[in-house]
């Protein structure tokens, strides 16, 4: 049980009701809805605790054996398929180490530029002075008495004026070498981070893997939330006396996993949004219900009268089976019901159970409400906190049942083949047991009687009467387990097609037929991802989408700090592009790069997303590898930089025919040779020279080439 519960973000717009005389009529109220809902879900309830003793390997008591059946083995199949579609699931969402969640702004955002440039360019623009206390601030004056900046009005540019104030900044795409500015893509960015880290810093993830379990086993998973949570910061400041411990607490939204026992819903829905209603039970120790005293908006008083009633929580039929752990025995003694209602109420029912509801409401109106019932007493009541108001709870299936709100799951689309495989190897197993003993058959007639019947090595028979031999006869009865264990086989195999899970995904080995070649085995494992790929697409459409919105609407209401978030923004689950084989959308994608390596392609692909789709195909984080426009145009002219520097280099070490000619006529001798050789060998080239001519320095002869 959380003990954390969402506040809202002014009392004053969230009445709250006293305990009057006048709540037994609420209480009530809810108790009927209650009921209700709990008669609902009644036939779910049993397939439910059916699936869990698949799981477990419990034989219901229920079941019967005839007195030949010895053998009571339960073969845990159920547990092995659902544990590997939970395994399955869990490696698609969060192997790449980041939520399977994104931001981008709508295809044409409202209220905020897609694109912008500036036609100044980078280093001529001015940034904006920082005030000396530390604080930059807008230029904005605040009128006399405010304490704070009145809103904005719409900034099609994002804040980007107050930025860069003296720069000519222009809505639409930039032209060739004008900086271009994406503000709705900022804040996108700057969103979607913010709701990452509030993910992380409260586990959610932990929260989503038991949803994801539950669903994978009873095919319905419930996640709560988001709600605000104080965390506690833990501070160490140094001072001249040494450190001291100086913690401070700062609000995150955070989820909590509500599991489907406890999980009452308007049984005429068929999803979430169609509920008029949900009803959370929860069960309480005497020291959770006072600290619920120390929460906004619950009535100590109300509090203390429900503990002096007394323990009043009675274990429902399937609560035995599920806490097989527990004593039953003085367990409820100090523990309470206490049932948490979100929903409507009819505005003529609120103000007659002392509601502050508005004037301009009619009789008929409804309004969403969040109450805590404890016995008769109305511990919490107030108006629905949210912005706008919803039932804060993300519902989703495993398999899609289009009637009905629940699930299915793996245990129960497999309770056929469970059934069967159990079936089937307790007759293996009964039959080898006889099979491998002997019956006896006995004359008695032909016995001394009194005789002890019971047969062991050495022991020794009086006979009366009768040929030899044929006093007692051994008699063997045939061995059928093979024909058993073939049907458990084919049960098995069944079990593989009933939930779209193949036995080689869960490690087994020694697999025949289709499976033992290498195209046979790629074909199963095509077949389940695809049946995976189903369950991924339900979890993004009724957990992920609808959690994100969520977090996006907190932080709308809630985080005042989120620097520019607001935007015509679309929440985009990932949990199904991770579904192909990465190794085969790798390949695809890099087939796709190398075909747009011809220039007159290129123009037409976009190519930071294909290499941020290939990125994230290989298990990299984009935003760590890939730079987007402006930072590629940078690099590009970084890179280009470098090239001419090394043309540039390599030019100036090769030497021309011009200084060759110069080194040989300096006089200097060739490489390797020896100056001190006398014969002028030297062991390299001499070089022969130029002859001068007349008029030329060193020309000794006449102009007719004869020498005076």
């Amino acid at each position: 049980m959380e003990e954390n519960f969402l506040e809202p973000a002014d009392d004053t717009a969230v009445p709250i009701v006293d305990p009057e005389e006048t709540m037994p009529g609420l209480a009530g109220h809810i108790r009927s809805k209650f009921e209700q809902a709990e008669n609902g879900r009644f036939t779910h309830e049993k397939t439910w605790l059916q699936s869990y003793k698949n799981f477990r390997g419990i034989y219901d008591t229920t079941t019967q054996y005839r007195d030949s059946e010895r053998s009571q083995v339960f073969i845990k199949i159920t547990k092995t398929k659902v544990l590997a579609a939970y395994g399955q699931i869990v490696d698609i969402l969060f192997s790449n180490k980041k939520f399977p969640l994104v931001i981008e702004p709508s295809p044409i955002p409202e209220g905020i530029a897609e694109f912008a440039h500036l036609t100044t360019p980078i280093d001529q623009l001015v940034q904006p002075e920082s005030d000396p206390y530390g604080f930059q601030g807008d230029g904005r004056d605040l009128p006399p008495g405010a304490t704070e900046a009145t809103p904005k009005e719409m900034d099609f540019l994002g804040g980007l004026k107050d930025r860069y104030p003296n720069a000519p900044l222009t809505e639409g795409p930039s032209l060739v070498g004008e900086p271009q500015i994406s503000p709705a893509q900022k804040a996108a960015l700057n969103l979607e981070k913010n709701i990452h880290d509030q993910l992380l810093d409260t586990s959610a993830v932990n929260v989503l893997r038991n949803a994801i379990f539950e669903s994978s086993m009873l095919g319905t998973g419930i996640v709560k939330g988001p709600f605000n949570f104080f965390k506690r910061i833990h501070k160490w400041e140094k001072t001249p006396e040494g450190r001291v411990y100086k913690p401070y607490e700062k609000i995150v939204p955070r989820l909590e996993h509500v599991s489907i026992w406890d999980f009452h819903p308007d049984p005429t829905a068929t999803s979430i949004e169609d509920c008029e209603y949900v009803i959370q039970r929860h069960r309480m120790n005497r020291q959770q219900m006072r600290n619920l005293m120390s929460h906004p908006h619950f009535s100590k008083e109300a509090i203390e009268n429900c503990l002096a009633m007394g323990a009043n929580y009675t274990d429902k039929y399937y609560e035995d089976t599920i806490r097989q752990d527990e004593t039953e025995a003085n367990y409820n003694e100090s523990r309470y019901e206490v049932l948490e209602y979100w929903g409507v109420l009819d505005a003529k029912f609120a103000r007659d159970v002392g509601m502050e509801i508005p004037e301009s409401m009619s009789e008929l109106d409804q309004v969403q409400v969040n109450v805590w019932v404890g016995g008769n007493e109305i511990l919490r009541c107030v108006l629905n906190p949210f912005t706008p108001a919803r039932i804060p709870y993300q519902v989703f299936p495993y398999e899609v049942n289009p009637y009905q709100i629940w699930g299915v799951g793996v245990a129960e689309n497999m309770e056929d083949a469970q059934m069967l495989m159990n079936g089937h190897v307790r007759m293996a197993i009964d039959n080898l047991a006889l099979a491998g003993n002997l019956v006896f058959d006995v004359d008695e007639a032909s016995l001394v009687p009194g005789q002890n019947m019971d047969i062991f090595p050495g022991k020794i028979f009086r006979r009366q009467s009768g040929v030899t031999g044929t006093a007692i006869n051994g008699l063997k009865f045939p061995n059928t387990a093979g024909e058993n264990l073939q049907m458990y086989q084919i049960s098995r195999q069944l079990a593989d097609e009933e939930t779209g899970l193949p036995s080689i995904m869960h490690g087994q080995t020694g697999v025949s037929g289709t499976g033992r070649t290498a195209s046979g085995l790629s074909m199963l494992l095509g077949g389940a991802s695809l049946s995976l790929k189903t369950v991924i697409k339900n979890i993004d459409d009724h957990l992920l989408k609808p959690l994100g919105e969520a977090y996006f609407e907190w932080n709308m209401q809630f985080n005042k700090d989120a620097p520019d978030i607001e935007g015509d923004l679309e929440i985009k689950p990932r949990g199904v592009s991770a579904v192909m084989q990465k190794e085969v959308r790798s390949q695809r994608l890099t087939t796709l790069l190398q075909t747009v390596s011809n220039p007159m392609l290129a123009p037409f692909i976009k190519i930071p997303n294909l290499m941020r789709e290939l990125a994230i195909a290989q298990d990299i984080d984009p935003d760590s590898l890939v730079n987007d426009v402006n930072e590629a145009q940078v690099f590009a002219e970084m890179l280009k930089g470098l090239q001419n520097a090394q043309q540039e280099a390599s030019q100036q070490n090769q030497p021309t025919s011009n200084q060759q000619g110069s080194v040989e006529q300096s006089g200097r001798p060739p490489a390797g040779a020896d100056p001190n050789d006398a014969q002028g060998t030297g062991g390299g080239t001499i070089g022969t020279g130029s002859v001068p001519t007349a008029g030329e320095d060193n020309f000794t002869g006449n102009d007719q080439g004869v020498e005076t």
